[in-house]
C-alpha cells in the first residue's frame, strides 16, 4: 500500500514531467522577418514568443456588419503588428483600455477615428494607437457594405504590447 506522501510525490513527478514537456515543445526558430520596432516612448518589452503567423490578413472583406468587419480589421491588425502582439492571457492590472471607432471607405482607407473611451490617463498609448491605426491603411476594402464604421477595444499591457478585444487571449 502506497502511503498519502509517496502518493503526493508521485503526483508532484508526473506533474513536473509534464511541465517539462511542454515547455520543451514551445521553442521556436528565428523570425523571417524583421519585427515592427516598439514605439520609442514606451517601456521595454519582455521578450515574449512570436504569435502563430498563419494567419493572412485578407485585401478584402465580404462581411455584411460591421461586427463582422471588425473580425477582418483585427486580422489585419495582427498581421501588420505580429511583433506586437501580447502572447497568452493578459495580466490582471493592463496600463490602458480604450474603446475606438474606425471609419474605413470603399477602398479600405481609414477616414475617422472616434474614441469612444480613451484611455485619458495615457495621452501616448492614446497617440500610439491612433498612429497604428492609420498607418495599418488600407485595411480590407468592405465589399458588400461600401464603407464601414466598425468599433473595438484595445488592451494594453505595460510593455507596450497589446490585444484587441476580437481577438483576445482572455485575462488573468
Amino acid at each position: 500500500m502506497i502511503s498519502n506522501h509517496t502518493n503526493r510525490m508521485l503526483g508532484q513527478s508526473v506533474l513536473w514531467a509534464c511541465v517539462a514537456s511542454i515547455v520543451a515543445g514551445c521553442t521556436s526558430g528565428p523570425p523571417t522577418t524583421p519585427p515592427d520596432q516598439p514605439p520609442t516612448n514606451m517601456s521595454p518589452a519582455t521578450p515574449s514568443p512570436k504569435p502563430p503567423t498563419g494567419a493572412v490578413a485578407p485585401t478584402s472583406s465580404y462581411a455584411g456588419t460591421p461586427r463582422d468587419y471588425r473580425r477582418d480589421a483585427a486580422t489585419h491588425l495582427y498581421a501588420k503588428y505580429s511583433s506586437r502582439i501580447y502572447v497568452g492571457k493578459m495580466p490582471p492590472m493592463l496600463h490602458a483600455v480604450g474603446v475606438l471607432q474606425v471609419e474605413i471607405n470603399a477602398k479600405g482607407a481609414v477616414t475617422g477615428l472616434h474614441w469612444m473611451r480613451a484611455p485619458s490617463h495615457a495621452p501616448d498609448v492614446v497617440a500610439e494607437i491612433e498612429r497604428s491605426v492609420r498607418s495599418a491603411s488600407p485595411f480590407p476594402a468592405p465589399v458588400k457594405m461600401g464603407r464601414v464604421t466598425y468599433t473595438d477595444t484595445w488592451l494594453w499591457d505595460q510593455s507596450g504590447q497589446f490585444q484587441l478585444d476580437t481577438l483576445t487571449e482572455g485575462q488573468l
